[in-house]
């Protein structure tokens, strides 16, 4: 009877791990990349070898616990203490195990890594607090920053309540912009200290560090807004430094990088006339 209500309890919990592993708001998201999905393809592959381990080894424990304890008159067996087989096979298995988990990790890390043929590439630079983006190639460069409501909301006094602001410190002024289906190779580096770029539905986290590049690589394939944040604890504001990124369709950035070269040529050729305005 017993053990009937152990292996019940077992098969319970079982039973409910698949709704808790995809439906929990604690799971890793299903992002927006070919990566991101790949990651998320391991993270599961690897929870549920994890899953079937405990089970194999916790009901093995509790089913000896329960059946082969001193009260029911068991007696120790000696006979395995010092096998030689048993110890090949504890070894073996583990080994077999890990690199099984190992070789399809590898291959999309190295995917990760890879940043060849980007059709697009945006300096990312990191400071204290906020976001800069140079579109390489483009003559478009602009920084981005906590948005004005999150910014008055946050501080002390303010008397806003956080809950009426819209997407409260997960909005920006400027946020990046780039076309759906499009490889986007970032160059991150900063200015000050050490800054870290995240974006969980790109499955991207690169530190910015001062005097260093570092590469990374996306290619959003849904239009949208996404959000992320400095994952690099960087000094005091470090939590009010998001990160936007508004993935558009090819012909709408084709505007957006238009309207804003021509925003950026127009600020070139006043800002001499201004100063040769204010010397005379």
């Amino acid at each position: 009877m017993l053990n009937r209500k152990v292996l019940s309890a077992l098969g319970g919990l079982l039973a409910a791990v698949p709704a808790f592993a995809y439906e929990s708001s604690y799971n890793l998201p299903h992002g927006v990349t070919q990566i991101s999905e790949e990651v998320r393809g391991l993270h599961m592959q690897i929870f549920w070898i994890c899953v079937v381990i405990a089970v194999a080894v916790f009901g093995v424990m509790i089913y000896s616990i329960v059946t082969f304890r001193k009260s029911k008159g068991a007696v120790a067996d000696q006979t395995l203490l010092h096998s030689t087989k048993v110890e090949v096979i504890w070894t073996v298995i583990p080994v077999a195990i890990l690199i099984f988990m190992a070789v399809p990790a590898a291959k999309t890390l190295v995917k990760m890594e890879d940043t060849r043929n980007a059709e697009l590439s945006v300096k990312v630079t990191g400071y204290q607090w906020k976001w800069q983006y140079e579109y390489l190639g483009k003559g478009v460069s602009f920084y981005s920053t906590l948005d004005t409501d999150s910014n008055y909301a946050r501080q002390t006094g303010s008397g806003i309540d956080p809950n009426t602001v819209k997407d409260y410190l997960l909005n920006v002024d400027n946020p990046m912009v780039v076309p759906v289906d499009t490889k986007v190779r970032l160059l991150l580096t900063g200015n000050d200290v050490i800054h870290s770029w995240w974006v969980p539905d790109f499955a991207v986290k690169k530190d910015a560090i001062p005097g260093f590049i570092n590469e990374a690589w996306f290619k959003a394939e849904k239009v949208g807004r996404y959000t992320g944040q400095c994952a690099e604890l960087c000094g005091r504001d470090h939590g009010f430094m998001p990160i936007v990124v508004t993935v558009v369709s090819k012909e709408d950035f084709a505007k957006w990088l238009a309207e804003q070269q021509a925003a950026a040529k127009t600020a070139t050729t006043t800002a001499p006339a201004a100063a040769t305005a204010a010397a005379l």
